[in-house]
């Protein structure tokens, strides 16, 4: 019962990651899209190969981050038999992926990464209490869920700024087509760090169930996991969901090509410092204020703010949300399976 349960839930984490890339790929390619450097098919390709390789660039301190720093597991597994403790995380994974999908149907850009930390926050919460809880983690992830998104603004407002210093003396027929050919850089350097952050959260998860089932004694992440989770991205990547792409490429602001190039390489520099520090954050958040941060450079009224509070709020009720169906997930998995 126990293998199955594991193995069962595997699965649903690989189809979280899935929903991940197809839910977050707006993240890695709408602001290549918007310029009109790449079609959308060309985008979505460029981004699967990014989310690919993201794993040899990048350490996994996230997964680790995920797998030991937002709930106790061992204080869990001394209370929970095994089963009980599986069906925990696949209750924690529903909950993520039943608010990807309600907010990818109403093209609204927000976290899958927040999803899932609200998912296991939410889980653990029903089946054991609040005392598994790692506040350190948890605050950890609520301070930078406001920090990154910030920390994008103002790097790709500053680098937009020096790139319009830079050219002021030349025609944007003149330099577009340069950081057209630029941007491809950039916005592959932005889909190696979108890939690494985001397929992290489920090796963490994975790993996690590996070592209640006894096959692992320490949380190191396999070299499967690691390819299973970026492949799962990936593909779902190259499916991608376009009603998010249509929000993040068109109705926040209108991106030129210098601006595309500085709101992936902002994104990209942000992730790719967290990636390193092994702090969780979200591609969403960070895009979005990149390309809000690039789009002021041309005027407080260049930026649809309107557009930008309705994302806002989704970002702050994610977690509650995604807690709170994680938390019935669990009731109802519990009264069937353990």
């Amino acid at each position: 019962m126990l293998v199955e349960l594991i193995v069962l839930t595997i699965l649903v984490a690989l189809a979280f990651d899935f929903m991940n890339g197809f839910h977050d790929s707006a993240n890695a390619i709408s602001t290549v899209v918007a310029t009109r450097v790449l079609t959308p098919g060309q985008a979505v390709l460029m981004a699967a190969v990014g989310n690919l390789i993201g794993p040899l660039f990048f350490s996994t301190a996230i997964a680790a981050t995920i797998g030991k720093g937002i709930i106790d597991t061992k204080a869990i597994q001394a209370v929970l038999p095994p089963e009980t403790f599986v069906v925990m995380i696949m209750a924690a994974l529903l909950g993520a992926i039943f608010w990807d999908l309600v907010t990818w149907y109403f093209g609204i850009p927000v976290s899958s990464s927040h999803a899932l930390i609200g998912g296991l926050v939410g889980a653990a919460l029903v089946a054991v209490g609040p005392n598994v809880l790692l506040a350190p983690g948890i605050s950890n992830v609520l301070i930078f869920m406001v920090v990154s998104p910030v920390l994008g603004f103002i790097a790709a407002y500053l680098l937009g700024l020096l790139v319009m210093r830079l050219v002021r003396h030349h025609s944007p027929e003149k330099t577009n087509p340069h950081f057209r050919r630029i941007q491809l850089a950039s916005a592959f350097f932005y889909s190696l760090t979108h890939g690494t952050n985001d397929a992290q959260k489920t090796m963490g998860v994975i790993t996690i169930l590996l070592l209640v089932g006894g096959f692992l004694s320490t949380f190191d992440v396999p070299l499967w996991v690691i390819l299973a989770a970026h492949m799962s991205i990936s593909l779902g990547t190259l499916f991608g969901g376009w009603r998010i792409v249509r929000t993040m490429a068109h109705k926040i602001t209108h991106l030129k090509p210098y601006q595309g190039f500085c709101a992936e390489t902002a994104g990209g520099l942000v992730l790719a410092n967290m990636a390193g520090l092994g702090i969780p954050v979200s591609t969403t958040h960070a895009i979005s204020g990149s390309i809000m941060g690039v789009g002021a450079t041309q005027g407080v009224r260049s930026v649809r703010w309107g557009v930008s509070r309705g994302i806002i709020g989704a970002w702050i009720i994610t977690i509650p949300i995604s807690a709170a169906v994680a938390g019935l997930a669990y009731l109802v998995l519990h009264a069937f399976i353990a």
